[in-house]
């Protein structure tokens, strides 16, 4: 899922016994021309790129590498699906074949019904035009998949009716691909409508002849649920979004304690963010997904500028303030907060001083009205008559 899904998210869903975790959607033309770094303190793989307009401001600094995909070689290996938006097979080959070293397979996401998506003939706007996402999975199978020994996979929404569902999966599963996951909404469907299931043993069957694995997704709320719900329809697994975003513990199964509180999986998110060196604004996303709004902790991270403050928030200083201090400094929090509060003081000081001025000024003399202008009674005026040395007469 978009900002749930980047990596300390993805290692606590390994973490609590998810089989495999896919990355948040990321554009194909976001990709392209990134370059692959090593990160030593983080350990991790970072795919980066410079801002082509340096934000459009010119601050006389050199411009920052923005980060575009990151992830842990060793963690997630064999085991992260990198999930992409795209709409024609070139870029989409091209995007891949950058990231398909690292990864288990690539995911074509064509069941994401926002706009920022299908304005720009992705996601769900895929279904619609059933030749050009086959062409799209048979680049990638042909291109990446045979070339790097990974898998290629698609993600829909059911059609409008079980016949053109029916019609969609047997032109995907002939392209190639290995699995293909079924959100069992439609793309006009809202996440609080309830997920349909009755197209599933269609869907299952058909990948089977196939030989694609299947994958049930929409209101999965555990992983019992998940394996209840395979064994059901006929699918081969789950995938769960919505419920492993409040709580990544949900994979967890119930003889290895289940579902854990909110208290442990935020502080284990906390402490793989902080390794990781995440994104703070990212982070308190999270958090905020983790962490009851009723609660006080999450009252307090609402307002948290910093890792720092975060830590402190939730108690978690003893342990982790050190470190939440030093990936501070790395990452710019500090010097951040500092101008933060010297634009805050700066405005208090700026209040206080008008406020002294505008009571300073009710001490101040008034000034001495004008003396008003002589009427006609007090004798004869030719100029004031005729518009001069007082308001016009007549506009010329």
């Amino acid at each position: 899922m978009v900002r749930s899904g980047e990596l300390p998210s993805r290692l606590l869903a390994l973490k609590y016994g998810a089989d495999l975790v896919w990355g948040p959607e990321t554009i194909d033309k976001a990709l392209i021309g990134t370059t692959r770094r090593y990160n030593p303190a983080t350990g991790t793989i970072d795919f980066t790129r410079y801002p082509s307009n340096n934000n459009g401001h010119d601050s006389g600094k050199p411009p920052k590498e923005s980060i575009i995909y990151r992830l842990h070689p060793v963690k997630e290996r064999g085991k992260l699906i990198c999930q992409i938006g795209t709409a024609q097979p070139s870029t989409a080959v091209q995007a891949a074949k950058l990231i398909a070293p690292d990864v288990a397979g690539i995911d074509v996401n064509s069941g994401c019904p926002k706009p920022f998506s299908t304005s720009g003939g992705m996601g769900a706007a895929l279904l619609q035009d059933p030749e050009r996402l086959c062409s799209i999975l048979r680049a990638l199978v042909a291109h990446v998949g045979a070339v790097h020994g990974i898998g290629i996979s698609v993600k829909i929404r059911l059609l409008e009716t079980p016949a053109r569902t029916r019609a969609l999966v047997q032109r995907l599963v002939a392209t190639g691909i290995t699995g293909l996951t079924v959100h069992c909404r439609t793309t006009a469907m809202r996440p609080r409508e309830r997920a349909i299931r009755e197209q599933l043993p269609m869907i299952g069957d058909i990948c089977r002849a196939a030989g694609v694995a299947c994958l049930v997704n929409g209101d999965v709320g555990s992983r019992e649920e998940g394996e209840r719900l395979a064994a059901e329809f006929g699918v081969d697994g789950a995938m769960i979004a919505t419920a492993a975003e409040a709580n990544p513990s949900v994979f967890r199964p119930v003889e290895e304690g289940g579902v854990a509180g909110w208290e442990e999986v935020a502080a284990e998110y906390m402490r793989l963010a902080l390794a990781t060196e995440n994104r703070w604004g990212n982070t308190k996303f999270t958090l905020a997904q983790l962490i009851p709004g009723k609660a006080e902790a999450g009252r307090k991270c609402h307002g948290a500028k910093s890792y720092g403050q975060a830590v402190e928030y939730m108690g978690l200083t003893e342990e982790m303030g050190a470190l939440a201090e030093e990936v501070d400094e790395r990452m710019g929090l500090k010097e951040r907060l500092a101008a933060m509060e010297r634009r805050s003081k700066g405005v208090e000081k700026a209040r206080r001083e008008n406020k002294s001025a505008m009571a300073a000024g009710k001490h101040v003399a008034k000034p001495k009205p004008k003396p008003k202008p002589k009427n006609r009674d007090e004798g004869p005026n030719p100029l004031a008559q005729r518009g001069v040395g007082g308001l016009p007469a007549m506009a010329v």
